[in-house]
Formats: structure tokens, sequence, C-alpha cells
């Protein structure tokens, strides 16, 4: 399962690739589903903002964009997962969390979308933080 790092419009070196690469195939297993390619590219505000306006006709910054690929939960898991740097670091400020705590959260959004959770509705949101919770706690423990 090859789960490629990439940056558009800034410089941004991911630490840990290899744990988080790990941490990704254990989630998406955990979801039993078969890990396939993700590509995960950390950009800009305005990268995402021109993402967000041309694909989702959405005119607002957000802190992720993913995009989904299988159209089957028999295929493999893979996709597109869009993070704006910019946003993470300023909801990491804003919420006063460690950066790197932040953009975990953020990567982990974006795999549970791409194992179909949805945040839609109040009961979705609160199941999707509910496992974010859980594979955030599952890559600490692993990183200790």
């Amino acid at each position: 399962m090859p789960v490629r790092f990439f940056s558009e419009s800034i410089h941004f070196n991911l630490k840990n690739k290899r744990a988080v690469t790990a941490w990704i195939k254990q989630v998406i297993e955990c979801n039993d589903r078969k890990p396939g390619h993700i590509n995960i590219i950390f950009c800009d505000d305005n990268y995402l903002l021109q993402i967000n306006q041309k694909f989702l006709r959405h005119n607002t910054f957000t802190d992720v964009v993913t995009f989904q690929y299988h159209e089957q939960k028999s295929e493999p898991v893979t996709g597109d997962i869009f993070i704006s740097i910019d946003r993470v670091r300023e909801n990491a400020e804003e919420l006063q969390k460690v950066f790197d705590n932040e953009l975990h959260r953020v990567i982990i959004h974006g795999i549970l979308h791409l194992c179909d959770y949805k945040d839609k509705s109040p009961a979705q949101k609160k199941k999707m933080k509910e496992a974010e919770d859980r594979y955030l706690n599952m890559l600490y423990a692993s990183l200790q």
C-alpha cells in the first residue's frame, strides 16, 4: 500500500513518515478495509481554497479536502487528501494544541472519510470525533 506525501505551494516535511504510514494502514484495516494508493498533499490556504472552489463549490478556507476514488467497500481504499498547513497551524494555536497533534488529527480525519465516515449531522460528527480520538491514541501509543 503506497501512502505518498507531497507538498504543493509550500515546503513541508512530515515527521515520522514510516510510523504515520503504518498507522494509516492499521486504521484502514481496523475498519475492515484494504489499503490502496493514498496521496497526502500538504499545501497552503490559497492552494486548498482553489481546490475547494473548483471541485466543491465552497468559497471558504478549510483544513482538509478528501477525494475518494474507490467505489465499493470491497475495493482498496484509494484517494487524495489535501491538507492546508496554514489552517492546521492556525487551528492548533486557537485550540492550544501541539501542531503535530493537530496535523495527525487532520490526517486521520481524511483517512476516515476514505473509510466512509461522514460528518454532516451531529451524530456523524460525534462518531467521527470518537474515531479520531481512538486512532490518535493508537498512534501516540506506537510512538512511545
